[in-house]
């Protein structure tokens, strides 16, 4: 029930009391919108405003005035604040019109989201991102290197995580092709060498850059909300003190609406924080209008200010027609529709007219939005299209089967002709964009697969071929200055029969390895057809020469190091092997001689067998120290020796063993006579190679 007037009441219990009375009328309005909130916006604003004629709960109880009687006593108390206030109280009926107004605004944001609800989310991005998946590597490093140099990191968030995706999916191709390729040339699987090249370095690089001016934006946006929430704190607490000041209504009220513009001028705060920060501001915006009660005056000031703003908002609407980005206008009339939000109510009799003027324009920019993406998806689906025929005709092409390098060229053109041709292609649909383009890819993977294991056998074929026709070379070359005539000629016939029955080799080896073979061949038979033009006089002059060694072997005077003699007589030895042939009567002779003049220099010089094995072995160390594999040759050497060795000491051992068991007769002696033999063999062998394991340890070690 209402509180009936007392008498001498004072104007500020009265200014109470319509307060009081203001608060309830809009509780019931405010329950009346709640109730018709899902209906239509024209249908729930003439709803609105019958519900809110109606007498309230109380008033319909026995004993208490009708609505007519209430109205006068409001204005009888009107008249009595006229005098503390200077001005008219708003009535219970102007602030339900004032929510419904609001109400109407908050169905407008509705109506306008409401119109892109069945639209695909992100097809607005087709005109700034690309389709990646044709990119190489390459490309897209370089996409990205380009990109992150952009100011705005917001602007280019989602063309970093296509380039990523995109990145990551044919680096993760490649990466199986190496593992397949490695495993199925032999290669084991955990030693496969999985560290990223220059080309991911360099995409790690990039995005590295990405993430940290992205963390940045983050940082400096969080700063930002967390500031703008101080602010608007300040701003409710200066609400708060405006509540309760004493000051003129005139001043509270210049103040009231420079705290609002200060509010809607401040951006965003922190997300968990909006709700009850937006809920206290209303709470103290309508305890604000519940004590000050604005006049007319001012709120029909307030009024066509409001009015002027959403004509304005209506003209920059419908300017938004002539702007050619769809995603442009589009996104500035979400703003402006929040703008509308904002702005509040204007004169009742302006309110339609305003509303339908800017429903119009938005309803025009909806309606060309949804014109573009109809024409953009039969764009999409004329590409679709356009691709299956790409497919189609690179399937065709795998259905051919080529046999020669000129017929897998011809087709890796066309191949890479329908490539670019896609590459020209827009986006097809987002539910077949992905699948189509596996579908090709597919083709070009198969392809040049096929092409890959096609040069890959050539290839193999080839270097096969090379690595023949290279032994060829080393067998021609070493046989070049052969002086054995006949049977170096008939080998080296064989070699070029050889040849000519071997395939062709690697472009880059052709010439030269030919050359290199036919310099061999040349080289022998020159010296050949030299040789029997003066076969007699040569002969007589090797004769001269090996002669004249014997006397020089004979009569040389060695020293006392064992070491520098057997190093001399080695160096007769091949000054011997390299004079050549002599007259056939004279070989035999000739031979004897040098053989016993060395003999006699060795049993002179006390040289022994075991230290001549050991000088020649020295050397062969020597040869093993120019492998890049010292140590590992040289243990294999030394595990060969050690296994002969324990051979030779068993066989030993077994020999002493049998003579012991042979009786004593005649045919016993003779078996232990040879057993002795062996054995005294078998301990010098034993012998040399103590000598030569020796050697090896001091260079392992």
């Amino acid at each position: 029930m209402k509180k009936t007037e007392q008498p001498n009441q004072n104007p500020e219990e009265v200014v109470k009391q319509i307060q009081d009375e203001n608060s309830e009328s809009v509780e019931i309005a405010d329950e009346n919108l709640e109730q018709k909130k899902k209906t239509t916006v024209r249908g729930r604003k003439k709803k609105s405003t019958t519900e809110s004629k109606k007498p309230s709960k109380q008033e319909k109880e026995p004993g208490s005035k009708t609505g007519e009687e209430k109205k006068k006593k409001k204005k009888d108390k009107k008249d009595v604040v006229i005098q503390a206030i200077d001005k008219n109280a708003e009535s219970p009926e102007e602030k339900e019109k004032e929510i419904a107004t609001d109400d109407a605004s908050n169905e407008l944001t509705e109506i306008n989201n409401g119109d892109n609800e069945h639209e695909e989310p992100e097809a607005e991005q087709v005109e700034t991102v690309e389709d990646y998946k044709t990119f190489s590597r390459e490309e897209l490093v370089n996409v990205l290197e380009e990109i992150v140099k952009e100011g705005e990191i917001n602007a280019i968030k989602k063309k970093v995580a296509l380039i990523k995706v995109a990145f990551l999916n044919i680096n993760k191709e490649e990466q199986q092709k190496k593992y397949d390729e490695f495993v199925a040339g032999g290669g084991d699987k955990n030693k496969f060498d999985t560290a990223e090249d220059n080309i991911e370095k360099k995409f790690n690089e990039a995005f590295a850059i990405y993430k940290a001016k992205r963390q940045r934006f983050l940082e400096e946006q969080d700063k930002i909300k967390l500031q703008n929430l101080e602010t608007k704190k300040i701003i409710l607490e200066e609400l708060k003190a405006l509540i309760d000041s004493e000051e003129s209504l005139k001043n509270t009220y210049d103040q009231f609406k420079s705290l609002q513009e200060r509010w809607k001028e401040i951006g965003m705060v922190p997300k968990n924080e909006l709700n009850n920060l937006w809920q206290s501001y209303h709470f103290y915006v309508e305890k604000f209008f519940d004590k000050v009660k604005i006049n007319k005056e001012l709120r029909d000031l307030d009024l066509k200010k409001n009015l002027e703003a959403k004509i304005e908002l209506c003209e920059k609407v419908e300017e938004l027609l002539l702007e050619t980005s769809i995603l442009k206008s589009f996104k500035q009339l979400q703003q402006y529709h929040q703008q509308w939000k904002e702005i509040g109510p204007i004169p009742q009799d302006k309110k339609d007219e305003i509303w339908e003027r800017f429903k119009s324009a938005t309803d025009k920019i909806n309606q060309r939005r949804r014109e573009h993406y109809a024409k953009f998806q039969e764009e999409q689906n004329n590409n679709l299209l356009a691709k299956t025929a790409l497919c189609e005709r690179a399937e065709e092409i795998l259905q051919k089967e080529f046999t020669t390098i000129n017929e897998w060229q011809d087709n890796t053109n066309k191949i890479t002709e329908l490539l670019k041709v896609w590459k020209t292609i827009g986006s097809a649909p987002r539910k077949h964009n992905d699948e189509i383009w596996e579908r090709f890819k597919t083709s070009l993977d198969t392809f040049f697969s096929g092409k890959k294991e096609y040069f890959q056998k050539i290839k193999e074929e080839q270097l096969n071929n090379y690595n023949l026709k290279l032994d060829l070379c080393v067998q021609a070359e070493a046989l070049k200055t052969n002086t054995d005539w006949k049977k170096t000629t008939q080998d080296l016939i064989n070699f070029q029969k050889e040849w000519k029955s071997i395939g062709p080799v690697p472009r880059k080896h052709s010439d030269k390895i030919w050359k290199r073979f036919r310099a061999a061949c040349d080289e022998f038979f020159n010296n050949k057809s030299d040789y029997f033009a003066n076969i007699e006089k040569h002969e007589a002059d090797n004769l001269k020469l090996k002669e004249e060694l014997i006397k020089k072997v004979e009569e040389y005077e060695f020293g006392e190091d064992k070491n520098v003699n057997l190093d001399v007589l080695k160096g007769f030895q091949r000054e011997w092997t390299d004079i050549g042939h002599v007259p056939i009567r004279d070989k035999e002779k000739v031979q004897n001689e040098f053989r016993n003049v060395v003999n006699k220099q060795l049993d002179k010089l006390k040289i022994s067998k075991t230290e001549i094995q050991t000088l020649n072995y020295k050397q062969r160390i020597e040869g093993m120290k120019d492998n890049p594999d010292t140590i590992r040759v040289m243990n294999n050497e030394k595990f060969f020796l050690s296994g002969k060795r324990k051979k030779l000491e068993e066989e030993i051992k077994l020999w002493e063993n049998n003579i012991g068991f042979l009786a004593k007769s005649k045919k016993a002696s003779l078996l232990k006579e040879e057993f002795e033999k062996k054995i005294n063999k078998a301990k010098g062998d034993l012998e040399i190679l103590t000598a030569k394991l020796k050697l090896l340890d001091n260079e392992i070690n």
